[in-house]
């Protein structure tokens, strides 16, 4: 949706309220002007932020997208579509987008406010991101999961039978990109526990970016630039 002049404008002095929801999967989601820029949040958490949503941002600079021949791309846990807007718009890629998101209310969202900005092909599928990934016959070059109910990753997606789902869903060449909380504590035990007794048993040469406050678990380390 093309934004208002004056309330963009007016969004790098104060957040600007544009609409407000809620769903089964969520008690609270709210649109917001921020910085220019649609944001999606719960009371918890921000689900999307177009190119400002650094955990996502942070870790792409750090990957070598180049070597790895990025062509299609699926996304588990859509929001309003952070990944792809910034891929497009600040790294210039012209990738084939999936993205599997299970409350219709963000995808109505995100169809509303932010895809008709785009000019990426996007499929969107709403669906359980566990039940897409038994059921796909599509081999993806990357593969980025951000699967949260407020600030909370399901305990179905942190299971060993998840992960290896998911790497049935990778090309030969393609990697994970996995975002953990990794601020308080608690969230650092948490990321640090899954990381050793799970993430790393299904991918041995993963290693992690610790970017805004997040953990990205990357399954292949050659992933990353050196």
């Amino acid at each position: 949706m093309k934004q208002n002049l004056f309330k963009r404008l007016a969004s790098y002095f104060t957040e600007i309220h544009i609409e407000s929801t809620s769903s089964h999967y969520n008690d609270i989601l709210e649109v917001t002007l921020s910085k220019g820029r649609y944001r999606l949040s719960t009371e918890n958490a921000i689900y999307s932020w177009s190119d400002k949503y650094d955990n996502f941002r942070k870790c792409f600079e750090r990957l070598n997208l180049e070597r790895n021949d990025v062509q299609n791309v699926l996304i588990l846990g859509f929001g309003l579509g952070s990944i792809p807007y910034m891929l497009e718009k600040t790294y210039g890629k012209d990738y084939s987008y999936t993205g599997v998101e299970i409350d219709e209310a963000v995808i109505y969202l995100a169809s509303k406010y932010v895809l008709d900005e785009l000019s990426s092909e996007i499929e969107l599928v709403c669906a359980d991101a566990s039940i897409f990934v038994q059921q796909n016959q599509v081999l993806y070059d990357m593969i980025c999961i951000d699967l949260f109910i407020d600030d909370e990753i399901p305990e179905v997606f942190l299971t060993t039978a998840f992960l290896e789902d998911v790497k049935e869903c990778l090309s030969q060449s393609g990697f994970i990109v996995f975002n953990h909380l990794y601020y308080y504590a608690k969230d650092k035990q948490k990321a640090e526990n899954y990381h050793t007794s799970v993430f790393k048993c299904v991918f041995p040469q993963s290693a992690c970016l610790d970017v805004h406050m997040n953990r990205m678990m990357i399954s292949d380390r050659k992933a990353i630039k050196m």
